[in-house]
């Protein structure tokens, strides 16, 4: 397997990129333990225009300059002053797209990933929504603005892909507030994959 070059992140496409990432495996290292997990659900956003966007109208402030950065980046806020969740910023810098990761399905570290979510890997709440993601991970703020390809976070190709009949498509979860943009069809799911938040 090879690490993800940032080339590959600084692609303008989002929905590609969304879809693309599934199968691929991200990796951290905290603490000197590495864990990882095969990504299997993802949520894309396209940016300014976007009303579910934390950047819609071109909004920056502390906390969304992140999403400023050109592609590679990590983008990590609290929702609900209590969820980590942890997004791909792709596209250029100042064009402010991300990719916000759902759901893996545990591949490397199950030790540490379990006692981290004091459950067993055969359960697929153990890292199924952004939140759970997060807590098997390891990943917090501290992860905020790092490099997708340092040694702290990275992504990794497995070579896995997946015809389009594999992957579902539908509106995203939790952003009534974005009127017509809540119903756009911008989550992308494994079908056979027991690991996805919701089917």
């Amino acid at each position: 397997m090879a690490k993800l070059k940032p080339e590959y992140f600084q692609n303008k496409d989002v929905i590609f990129l969304a879809q693309d990432l599934l199968g691929k495996i991200l990796f951290t290292k905290k603490n000197g333990e590495i864990t990882a997990g095969i990504i299997t659900e993802t949520e894309a956003y396209f940016g300014e225009e976007d009303k579910a966007s934390h950047a819609y109208g071109g909004r920056r402030t502390l906390r969304t300059e992140a999403m400023y950065q050109p592609g590679g980046y990590s983008y990590i806020y609290l929702c609900y002053g209590i969820h980590h969740l942890f997004n791909i910023v792709v596209s250029l810098k100042n064009d402010p797209k991300s990719v916000l990761i759902r759901s893996v399905e545990p591949y490397k570290g199950f030790s540490v990933i379990e006692n981290r979510r004091n459950r067993s890997s055969s359960d697929k709440s153990i890292s199924s929504g952004p939140g759970s993601v997060c807590k098997a991970l390891g990943i917090d703020m501290t992860f905020n603005r790092k490099s997708l390809t340092g040694e702290d976070i990275w992504i990794e190709d497995s070579g896995l892909q997946y015809r389009t009949e594999d992957i579902a498509s539908t509106s995203r979860i939790g952003v009534a507030y974005a009127d017509e943009h809540a119903q756009l069809p911008l989550r992308f799911y494994l079908k056979n994959n027991r690991y996805v938040s919701k089917k």
